[in-house]
């Protein structure tokens, strides 16, 4: 493997696992209720990769960095993911973020 793609995958990577923690920590403040300055922090953090995803067509990034290092038509080539992960990662993640978004505004409503 080209050097290059494997620093864009291993960040890809990163932020990838860093968003999920976020989408995680709101879903887990929407079903157990302890909403905390990291669950604010955890929207911060979403809201930006929603902007950065929005200006880029939905798509990452680094996606484009990385397809200068590989022709591979898997949709794992810009990232260590299990192939099916990478294929419905913002359908997975996305439908987690909204139900946990959901529960969060339903608690400080309910509250």
């Amino acid at each position: 493997m080209n050097p290059k793609l494997h620093q864009v995958k291993l960040l890809h990577t990163v932020i990838w696992a860093v968003m999920v923690a976020a989408i995680f920590q709101i879903l887990y403040a929407g079903l157990s209720g302890r909403i905390s300055t990291l669950t604010y922090a955890a929207f911060g953090l979403m809201g930006l990769e929603v902007a950065v995803l929005l200006v880029n067509r939905w798509t990452c990034p680094l996606t484009p960095i990385a397809r200068q290092y590989s022709d591979s038509p898997k949709a794992n080539f810009d990232i260590y993911l299990p192939e099916w992960l990478a294929r419905w990662n913002k359908e997975i993640f996305g439908t987690l973020l909204v139900m946990g978004t959901v529960l969060v505004v339903w608690r400080k409503v309910a509250g």
